[in-house]
């Protein structure tokens, strides 16, 4: 069987993440991680594997079938995104909610300049979470969502902190308000603002030297982040820090309430939820099923960006039909 071939640029949490996640994957090979460090520093786990700089990504396109691309969406993937697009077949986890629209656009005029396929934002939100709202709302016409993050570290807003400047480290945590939580699934349907549903709690180390009421500052007002919650922040020790908030746990759920019946006499719900001891390879895992997808796709010769809403569910699997209907349905 021939092995699809993948590369992974970035080897952070979720990078290293898709290095496990690749193992347990029988029709996958991993080719090579791209690196803005040290190749020789890094210490990969895959026999046969190796490390390049991410400068040499340009002279491998014919070595590689898919670029899973895991960089943090706040810097790197608005830039990175549609550079690896015109030369790969890319996934990403893009998950600024807001810039989804102007990011998909940018990706798919790159990705049909070079004649690539690149599926954009793979996750669990934005990924499984969105499928589950699409499914849901399509089943109950006449209802509500309600989808709640946490308890748990958010690796995106974690990584938008440590790019303020005088920051050494941080963990951020999403925090679901459990009054909330059960408005939302008494089927009464309330208005929920975004401040209502979460709180955000922030573990920072800084740097020797660091303004912290100026970091504060730029943490509490960070659009699309964090400007819009109730937002903590706790300095703390780096050996606090490692201590206390080395784990990266998350999960979260879907709730949509609706009505069925004449008159909508009958209330129904619909929940969906996760609850990941790792979040990093949990998404990671996401992203290499759908790097199979946009493998299957790519040999159709279609090309430009898509997201899981236009994926058919049956190409995440290396079953074909008619074992998938067998085992099933």
């Amino acid at each position: 069987m021939k092995k699809i071939r993948i590369g992974i640029a970035g080897y952070g949490n979720l990078g290293k993440g898709v290095e496990l996640a690749l193992a347990q994957n029988e029709d996958m090979q991993l080719v090579g991680v791209f690196t803005r460090r040290d190749p020789a520093s890094l210490r990969l786990l895959t026999p046969g594997a190796k490390a390049f700089a991410i400068d040499d990504a340009a002279a491998m396109q014919d070595a590689i079938d898919v670029m899973i691309l895991c960089g943090g969406s706040a810097t790197d993937l608005p830039a990175q995104g549609p550079a690896f697009a015109r030369l790969f077949n890319t996934i990403d986890s893009f998950d600024t909610h807001a810039k989804i629209p102007e990011y998909f656009a940018s990706i798919d005029e790159a990705a049909r300049e070079g004649g690539h396929l690149s599926v954009i934002s793979v996750g669990w939100d934005p990924g499984l979470f969105s499928l589950n709202r699409l499914y849901a709302g399509c089943v109950l016409p006449q209802g509500r969502d309600y989808t709640f993050w946490g308890s748990g570290v958010s690796q995106g807003h974690s990584d938008a902190i440590r790019r303020i400047e005088g920051v050494l480290d941080a963990r951020q945590y999403t925090v679901p308000v459990d009054s909330a939580v059960e408005a939302a699934r008494s089927g009464s349907n309330p208005e929920l603002t975004t401040r209502q549903k979460h709180t955000r709690v922030c573990y920072v180390a800084l740097k020797e030297g660091a303004d912290a009421a100026k970091v504060e500052r730029e943490i509490v007002t960070m659009p699309n982040y964090f400007a819009d919650y109730d937002t903590t922040v706790h300095f703390i020790s780096k050996e606090e820090l490692q201590r206390d908030h080395s784990g990266l746990p998350h999960g979260g759920f879907v709730i949509r309430t609706g009505v069925t019946g004449q008159g909508g006499c009958h209330t129904q719900r619909i929940e969906y939820s996760l609850k990941l001891d790792s979040n990093p390879e949990f998404t990671a895992s996401v992203l290499v099923a759908y790097a199979r997808a946009a493998f299957k796709l790519a040999r159709e010769n279609q090309t430009g960006a898509r997201t899981v809403l236009d994926i058919p569910p049956a190409y995440l699997s290396p079953l074909d039909g008619a074992q998938l209907r067998k085992s099933l349905l």
